[in-house]
């Protein structure tokens, strides 16, 4: 950012841009004199059309993000999926493209970005900034989710090998929403596994006012989440591991006893390991998984 970590004249590029949190994000920065661009798989007004799974897509679309905006102070990580999964289940397709899109794509964009970046600390005196929009999954484990916990631990460590790496020159934060209701749960909902009512909510503008104060912080913080509540889950998640699990693990047979998996395919499987019944599942749509596309939406 500016010299005095004001975001007024800054140059911004965001991932996910027309997604659940990167549109509200470039409205705000814009209000507040920023400048900015955005990626996503479809193009729209200041948003580029980019796969992130693309290597040479991304080095195209980084450089022209970059001449638009005349240089980059920021780049903001929002773009990723959430296609549930079996942990026991094949990489192929929805394990690996979640992983791909969420965690190798923010490493293929900070990568492709980070000559302007480095070029923004040498003409303004002052480092240019990567905050990562991770998830309270990265250390709440949940079933399911394994390639998007993966993934976003994934991300936190990529954050701190940067941070090591270029920490002269970046500064590098990492964000960790809880549950926020945008179009990256679709994919859970269609197949019977809704995260809503599994992790404790938050809202949109917790997530946005945090990344807002992120960019704008003289000294920003290595890692942060959305709200107090999410900052003691946080805390628990990476010091009291076996005692989260050990909860989760509680409400699982719990859930697991009452039916509430019954209606998922992909749940079968541990319902029977946990309970010994014999679950014939059928999926609300179909008696397998749906593959979301590898839209570059809001991670949550």
């Amino acid at each position: 950012m500016t010299q005095g970590s004001s975001i007024a004249g800054s140059r911004v590029l965001i991932t996910g841009a027309a997604g659940g949190f990167g549109a509200p994000t470039a409205t705000r920065l814009r209000e507040q004199g920023a400048r900015v661009v955005g990626l996503d798989r479809v193009a729209g007004e200041h948003v580029i059309a980019c796969d992130i799974t693309d290597e040479a897509a991304v080095d195209a679309a980084v450089t022209e993000a970059v001449e638009r905006l005349g240089g980059l102070d920021a780049v903001v990580h929002y773009a990723g999926i959430g296609t549930p999964n079996d942990a026991g289940g094949p990489l192929r397709p929805d394990a690996f493209k979640v992983i791909d899109v969420n965690l190798l794509g923010a490493w293929r964009v900070t990568a492709a970005a980070l000559p302007a970046l480095q070029a923004s600390r040498a003409g303004r005196g002052a480092r240019g900034r990567v905050v990562f929009v991770s998830s309270e999954l990265a250390y709440v484990t949940l079933p399911f989710v394994s390639a998007y916990s993966v993934a976003k631990r994934g991300m936190t460590a990529y954050a701190d090998a940067l941070r090591l790496e270029y920490g002269t020159e970046l500064h590098v934060s990492t964000v960790y929403p809880g549950y926020v209701r945008t179009p990256i749960h679709d994919a859970g909902r269609e197949v019977g596994l809704a995260l809503e009512g599994q992790v404790r909510r938050e809202e949109v503008d917790d997530i946005v006012g945090t990344v807002l104060r992120v960019l704008a912080a003289p000294k920003p913080p290595r890692d942060t989440a959305g709200t107090r509540a999410g900052q003691i889950e946080l805390w628990a998640g990476r010091h009291l591991p076996g005692l989260v699990a050990a909860g989760v693990v509680r409400r699982l047979r719990k859930q697991a006893a009452s039916g509430h998996f019954d209606g998922s395919p992909i749940a079968a499987g541990l319902v029977g390991r946990l309970t010994g019944r014999s679950v014939a599942a059928v999926a609300p749509a179909a008696t397998g998984q749906k593959t979301t596309p590898a839209t570059e939406r809001s991670a949550s």
